[in-house]
């Protein structure tokens, strides 16, 4: 395989994972798609680009090169679900509107799966791993932010309207809670934006398996409504008159995990 993730190493105890920001396929993906799928609909579209001033804060970032499509790293390598009613697995086989994903007879086989298991799954997951243990090392502890985006309106998902911001603390098992305390609380204050702790989406697999907060990792997801900063439907623009401002909520939230984290294990 060639290049299966960016990295960025960063001086500050916060790790930025992007899981589904990758938009690579591998030629039997590619050739299997359906047609509706090509414009690869179901991307965490522009997460880099929204989150790009987490580097200058001091950040480390780890952001997949390969599409959801090919494997999704925020699940686990047995592929158990990780939220009951309609879901998406480890190797995807529906589009988020439950359309298959494949036309028939043209999925990757089990080898080629295998293979994107060994060389793109475990690389990424490699890489979350070992920053979380430097960084716990350095600082005593680390934060883990796992940052989503997902449209708005997906009724075979969930119904209605999704809130603009949606933490995730696997119900308050991957963080302490006066952390999640502290995030509602800019979320709150953030004028013009809905927000919810723990309701469609608790965190998926990343959130879940490296949150642990009796060992000083505190892990969070934020799942993002697109209509928040782009157009959710194609060519999924990335809008201007929208984005900074929801940036800047992104700023403060990260800057309010930083200054807990800070507080909490201050010397």
């Amino acid at each position: 395989m060639d290049k299966v993730l960016s990295f960025h190493q960063g001086r500050l105890p916060l790790l930025i994972s992007m899981p589904h920001a990758g938009l690579k396929l591998t030629p039997a993906v590619d050739k299997g798609l359906v047609e509706q799928a090509r414009s690869l609909p179901d991307t965490d579209w522009h997460i880099p680009r929204l989150y790009d001033f987490a580097r200058e804060l001091g950040a480390s970032v780890v952001a997949a090169e390969y599409s959801r499509f090919v494997i999704d790293l925020n699940r686990p390598d047995d592929d158990k679900p990780l939220y009951a009613g309609a879901t998406t697995g480890l190797f995807p086989s529906t589009l988020f509107d439950g359309e298959p994903l494949f036309k028939q007879g043209l999925e990757p086989t089990a080898e080629e799966r295998s293979t994107y298991l060994e060389t793109i799954w475990r690389p990424y997951h490699n890489t979350i791993r070992s920053e979380l243990a430097r960084l716990r090392e350095a600082h005593g502890y680390a934060l883990l932010w796992d940052a989503h985006s997902i449209r708005s309106l997906i009724p075979h998902l969930f119904d209605g309207k999704l809130p603009d911001f949606n933490l995730g603390t696997f119900n308050g098992a991957s963080c302490d809670p006066q952390l999640a305390e502290r995030l509602q609380g800019v979320c709150a204050a953030a004028q013009g934006y809905s927000h919810v702790l723990n309701g469609r989406f608790k965190g998926g697999h990343i959130t879940r398996h490296y949150g642990d907060p009796a060992k000083h990792i505190h892990a969070v997801q934020l799942e993002l409504a697109q209509c928040t900063y782009m157009d959710e439907t194609e060519p999924f623009a990335y809008r201007e008159d929208r984005a900074p401002r929801t940036r800047e909520v992104l700023s403060r939230l990260l800057a309010g995990a930083l200054e807990w984290g800070a507080a909490r294990y201050a010397a």
